[in-house]
């Protein structure tokens, strides 16, 4: 999924460390409304990054949207040195990218698309037939990272259909990414990393793993933990150190647990690009524009590739997102807070 605002602001995320987390904490930080450009025309949640909290482990972008009736209409558009994680909660979205994906995803399933060194997609809400009023659309976009090493990798994609369930005292959960409570998620990843989809009700103890740092996001319902109310819109962090999560939940609660080993590298973040420095982020950029200039045949063997479906004779789908203009300042770092 992407990033569509109008003039996305350049987030420099310093690394995270494992000395330097809070330990054990509950930190609400508030989601905030961000109005998407394009055809889209939809407002987000945004929890992640924070100025204060740009990364959970390595998750490092975290938006949800819906539940409304705007169908998702997203043309062509590029990422780099991320992967991307679609959790859809009610509605279908068909994902079309340059490696050849072409699926549709729906609730309970994965889409894991990994960028590398350069990628594009797009993604349209499946729409009913005519006459039919299209049902609500409600997801989580989420962003994952790329270590260094993996950063540049050529782009894959994968669907997850079924998902392994986790349960215990007092929850059940489908583990999205990573492990939680023995059981691990069949997606590829390239950090340590968990990301589970939980439902509880009453007294719940969930085990977590003591060298990750943790987030929460309350979908539905609501939720006591170490004393503070959680309801849905802000998001939880909860430090390092954990050895499990004691909390006492409403009827239906639902809630998104992220979390992973703390992130030690300083990320750059723009637009639909995860780099390490602005040169990088620039020349991403350059690329992606420089490409709507080239020859289908150019186009289909440069950086980001060509997303079948969506070229010359495609009507409604013809064409691609443009890069906004980048900010006319250099980056410099800034400190994390926790």
């Amino acid at each position: 999924m992407t990033n569509l605002e109008i003039s996305p602001q350049q987030e420099v995320c310093p690394p995270a460390s494992a000395e330097g987390s809070p330990g054990p904490c509950l930190q609400l930080w508030p989601e905030r409304e961000v109005p998407l450009g394009g055809v889209r025309a939809m407002n987000v949640q945004r929890t992640l990054p924070q100025r204060g909290l740009p990364t959970i482990g390595a998750w490092c972008f975290l938006d949800s949207f819906g539940p409304d009736r705007t169908a998702m209409s997203v043309l062509p558009h590029p990422h780099i040195g991320l992967q991307t994680v679609t959790w859809p909660l009610a509605g279908h979205i068909r994902h079309r990218d340059s490696v050849g994906s072409d699926v549709v995803v729906r609730p309970g399933e994965l889409n894991i698309m990994t960028a590398g060194h350069g990628v594009s997609h797009s993604e349209f809400a499946v729409l009913p037939p005519a006459g039919g009023e299209l049902p609500p659309q409600r997801g989580l976009q989420l962003w994952v990272a790329l270590p260094d090493g993996e950063r540049h990798r050529g782009p894959a994609f994968e669907q997850h259909r079924e998902l392994p369930k986790a349960s215990g005292a007092g929850f059940t959960a489908t583990v999205m990414v990573g492990e939680l409570a023995g059981v691990a998620s069949p997606a590829t990843m390239y950090s340590p990393i968990v990301g589970a989809d939980v439902s509880c009700e009453g007294a719940a103890v969930l085990p977590l793993n003591t060298d990750f740092e943790h987030g929460i996001l309350v979908l539905d319902g609501g939720l006591t933990l170490d004393g503070q109310e959680l309801r849905p819109g802000p998001l939880g962090y909860l430090g390092t150190g954990r050895e499990e999560l004691r909390l006492q939940a409403l009827p239906g609660t639902r809630f998104l647990l992220i979390g992973g080993e703390p992130f030690e590298e300083e990320l750059l973040m723009w637009w639909n690009f995860v780099g390490r420095t602005h040169d990088e982020v620039e020349q991403a950029r350059e690329d992606w524009e420089a490409q709507a200039e080239l020859s289908v045949a150019d186009a289909q063997s440069a950086r980001y590739g060509l997303v079948p479906g969506h070229g010359p004779g495609a009507g409604a789908e013809a064409g691609r997102i443009p890069a906004p203009p980048l900010p006319a300042v250099r980056l410099t770092p800034r400190k994390r807070a926790v």
